[in-house]
């Protein structure tokens, strides 16, 4: 083993472009990964030069900070169990059981998919908030209505429930695929109930997944910010909204980098805890050739029938904001602040004034500006490092890729902090410049945050690839920086098209890292949105946020469908087509990539 690492070692260095990769890698993760991190830690433990643990103290005494902890904590836990039910449910009426309107509820569910974190947030706190639309018209009819009523701990849940059980429709829906039609049926003539045969034999098979979507549910809920800030009020924050309050005061930094070094470690205990209990289970499909499973009746019809309600209730409850949404993005300020609509509350003004209007539009084109340059930067970078920790694996490339992947290990708020405190002040690695609060750190803070998703998938991307087509080109006569270019960039290229738009789709609302981290002049969608609902009254600005949600909603829409295809779907069984990006990946599987290169956490989007 040593020696073939030595010989993989040997063979990098041969190349002069590896070379140059890995010394720009090696002083990128020194740079933005390792030192930011020791200076938060320093701002901690060293806040005066001198060594000094008073930052905990002054942290118990914050009534504030503890509540904010507890909070996490609580709706961390609660979320794995209320997002789990509601995935599992909606997954099993939409690609199980023969459901009525399948479709249509698939399609009520998938809207999960199209928006999240702070335009879903703000979207619901303009519907249902104090001076929200629906809470409007329940007024006209209940004058003595709590108008805070979908604000805090309950608000926060169900939002954040809502946008997690977006991970159980696109893997979960996969993972169903493996279960075998045949074990289905013979456990029904051996007298197996609905409830036993989902327990025993449908369950085992959706384990593995439901633990990496468990995984991202309570890092989700544990780092939440978007979702507490615009809906917890003053009662329910959580740690990254309190991070973001004390890090704005130079007297309380030392609270918010612990805050910080307390979320991160969090996250890696949970992380640790999580692993130990999925490798401490045995998971297996009963089946060696599986065959299609089709939709199961459920044959009790009192059952049959409160599935249904429950399915559909639920389908009202998850399509209602974005109807309303896109309804409200047509309409005036004063029919939402009234929650009365008539014929000539329509108006085609806010999209006008979006596209023609400067003011309007340089959120809009900032966002995507970011998003585009990220993106772009982040998937050809992880190019050269996914071949090289592919092609030539030893010791060292493994650590390089361990460290490559602290940003899905470590929360986004800690990283964008560390990034903030960090290069305040000139720092010699990076030219002695300051980059805190220029255009440029925030971009790096987009490429840090989507290094880890990328580099997996283009390495599984190479692994796909089959070796004697490298073993050809080397016969040919070809080097390996030609086989690099002629052969194997070809093949990669659609699968980096499809991460590039998965990226660029993530982050055109990112509200986390950018609220640390954009400039004040240069402030992306998601902190103009969010700023929009914090204001007491309904205005032009909130119907312009309306219109910015569509238009995120169909991009979104536009990059899932061309991404993943009709494979999520609900549709019949023998005529599903998958996506281009998911096909590739399933030739890359049926060559080379082991199935956990490929779990749910890998392919999040």
């Amino acid at each position: 083993m040593m020696l073939e690492s030595r010989k993989n070692i040997k063979a990098l260095f041969q190349s002069p472009l590896f070379i140059l990769v890995l010394v720009i890698v090696g002083w990128f993760i020194a740079t933005f990964l390792i030192f930011p991190n020791l200076i938060l830690l320093l701002e901690v433990f060293r806040p005066d030069g001198q060594w000094s643990f008073g930052v905990w103290s002054k942290l118990a005494s914050s009534e504030r900070a503890m509540k904010s902890l507890a909070n996490s904590f609580l709706l961390a836990f609660v979320l794995i169990f209320t997002v789990n039910v509601i995935g599992i449910f909606i997954v099993l009426v939409t690609r199980y059981f023969d459901i009525f309107g399948s479709r249509f509820l698939y399609l009520a569910y998938a809207t999960s998919l199209i928006y999240g974190g702070v335009v879903m947030a703000s979207g619901y706190k303009l519907i249902y908030g104090p001076n929200g639309f629906f809470t409007n018209v329940a007024a006209q009819f209940n004058p003595d209505l709590n108008r805070e009523w979908f604000t805090g701990m309950f608000a926060v849940i169900v939002v954040s429930t809502i946008a997690g059980t977006g991970n159980h429709l696109l893997f979960m829906s996969s993972a169903m695929q493996k279960i075998d039609h045949q074990t289905v049926e013979a456990a029904k003539q051996m007298g197996a109930s609905t409830w036993t045969i989902l327990k025993r034999i449908v369950l085992p098979v959706l384990k593995p997944t439901l633990f990496s979507i468990t995984v991202l549910t309570f890092l989700g809920g544990l780092g939440a910010m978007a979702v507490p800030l615009v809906l917890g009020g003053a009662e329910f924050q959580t740690i990254s909204p309190m991070i973001l309050s004390f890090s704005n005061s130079l007297t309380s930094r030392d609270l918010a980098a612990a805050l910080a070094v307390i979320l991160g470690l969090a996250t890696m205990i949970m992380l640790v805890v999580l692993n130990r209990l999925e490798r401490g289970g045995t998971y297996f499909s009963v089946s060696k050739v599986a065959v299609e499973l089709p939709r199961q009746r459920i044959d009790d019809q009192v059952a049959n029938i409160v599935v249904h309600a429950l399915a559909y209730i639920l389908a009202i409850i998850y399509a209602v904001p974005p109807i309303l949404i896109v309804i409200f993005s047509f309409t005036n300020a004063s029919a939402i602040s009234t929650g009365t609509l008539t014929l000539d509350s329509f108006t085609l003004e806010n999209y006008i004034s979006i596209f023609t209007q400067p003011a309007a539009f340089k959120p809009f084109l900032i966002s995507i500006v970011y998003s585009a340059v990220a993106s772009f930067i982040v998937v050809v970078a992880m190019l050269f490092v996914a071949r090289i920790t592919q092609r030539f694996p030893s010791t060292m490339t493994r650590w390089i890729e361990y460290l490559l992947h602290l940003p899905w290990i470590l929360p986004a708020t800690m990283i964008a902090l560390g990034l903030v405190l960090t290069f305040g002040q000139p720092r010699f690695l990076v030219g002695n410049y300051v980059l805190t609060g220029t255009l440029i750190i925030l971009v790096l803070g987009y490429v840090i945050e989507k290094i880890p998703f990328t580099l997996r998938m283009l390495k599984a991307s190479f692994m796909g690839i089959s070796s004697s087509m490298e073993e050809a080109a080397s016969i040919l006569g070809a080097s390996q920086m030609q086989t690099f270019r002629r052969v194997l960039m070809p093949l990669v290229i659609p699968v980096a098209s499809a991460i590039t738009a998965l990226n660029f789709n993530s982050l055109l609302d990112n509200y986390d890292t950018a609220v640390f981290l954009a400039h004040p002049f240069f402030q992306p969608l998601g902190i103009f949105i969010q700023n929009a609902t914090t204001q007491d009254t309904i205005n032009d600005t909130t119907a312009l946020t309306f219109v910015y949600t569509v238009l995120l909603m169909i991009i979104s829409t536009i990059t899932l469908y061309l991404v993943y295809g009709r494979s999520t779907g609900a549709s019949k069984p023998g005529k599903k087509k998958p996506g281009r990006f998911k096909g590739l990946l399933n030739r890359s599987r049926n060559q080379k990539v082991k199935a956990q290169q490929l779990s749910a956490v890998d392919i999040q989007p």
